[in-house]
């Protein structure tokens, strides 16, 4: 009887713990692992360097070629790695799905630099990260700084007009009041251990309204360091909106390198006394500004334009009901 109970015992244990490792580590995948490697991509010596790496997060509408023409040459010439991940559909699918990438991008540059990872996000691309360290709780020891630049961390007024006759899931989801940023601000809107850069303008036209670090951009609770950064409260006259605040800024990238390279979160106190005279950041040609941006402007476009509408915003997952 008694070797019997044991077995039982041993039989129980050996069914739950798998599901309680899993559990620890948030939903299943459900993406396949082999897309989820392709839509990877890595810079420099990831694992000896001595530095985190960076994950560069395009935002909607964007792939990572964004930043072929200027974070990846500023951030070469600093001698950081960094990865980027491509987002399904250019980040106007579903963003829960797009989410996994993102998890799985962490745990890939993680386990491969063998310590935290600092990611880097524009709009979209600065608030999903959030829903990865939420819902997937193993991603959060990985995380040293999440530095969103015009990020949609509650979402946009904006999108209430574009999705009157339908729009895309990502812009749905990322209406002030969705469904989606519901679930993804309730609770604690950061976590221990990370830090936590908002960057945001009172000109972004997209992300709105941003006025002040009650805005759209900004974080308030939860046990993260937080730091919200209005690019006007450093330099009064700037005129940077939403996508060069996440593109070609040279003040929003000022505040990304303190970021980076102190503990905590940017603090505007420690920027160079000259920093509002850096219309462009490093890495930035000028010569070929207008042609980048003519194809940037051509992308979103396209992809506004033409990604399918659909009625309604995508149900939530079960794990975030």
């Amino acid at each position: 009887m008694k070797r019997s109970l044991l077995a039982l015992l041993v039989l129980v244990g050996s069914v739950l713990a798998p599901a309680s490792a899993a559990a620890a580590d948030g939903p299943p995948l459900r993406v396949p692992e082999a897309t989820l490697d392709a839509a990877v991509g890595c810079t420099g010596d990831v694992a000896g360097s001595g530095h985190n790496p960076i994950l560069l997060v395009a935002g909607t509408t964007l792939t990572p070629e964004v930043f072929a023409w200027n974070y990846a040459p500023a951030l070469t010439a600093l001698g950081r790695p960094f990865c980027t991940v491509a987002l399904p559909d250019n980040g106007m699918a579903d963003i829960q799905v797009a989410a996994e990438y993102v998890v799985h991008a962490i745990r890939t540059v993680s386990a491969a630099a063998g310590r935290d990872v600092d990611i880097v996000g524009h709009s979209q691309g600065g608030m999903i990260p959030r829903w990865a360290l939420k819902y997937w709780p193993d991603t959060r020891s990985r995380v040293g700084d999440v530095i969103g630049l015009a990020p949609s961390n509650h979402g946009t007024v904006v999108a209430h007009a574009v999705c009157l006759p339908g729009c895309a899931p990502a812009f749905w989801q990322q209406r002030s009041g969705s469904a989606f940023l519901t679930a993804l601000n309730s609770g604690a809107e950061t976590w221990a251990g990370i830090d936590y850069t908002n960057v945001y303008t009172i000109l972004d036209e997209v992300v709105a309204p941003n006025l002040d670090d009650y805005g759209s951009s900004s974080l308030h609770t939860g046990r993260g360091r937080i730091s919200n950064v209005g690019l006007q409260e450093v330099c009064p006259a700037h005129v940077a909106d939403h996508l060069t605040t996440g593109t070609t800024d040279g003040v929003a990238f000022a505040l990304v390198v303190d970021a980076l390279t102190h503990d905590g979160p940017a603090d505007p106190a420690r920027l160079p006394a000259d920093v509002c005279t850096r219309l462009l950041m490093p890495g930035v040609d000028p010569v070929f500004l207008a042609v980048h941006e003519a194809r940037m402007a051509t992308v979103v476009a396209t992809q506004v334009a033409l990604y399918p509408h659909v009625p309604a915003e995508p149900e939530l997952a079960s794990y975030a009901r």
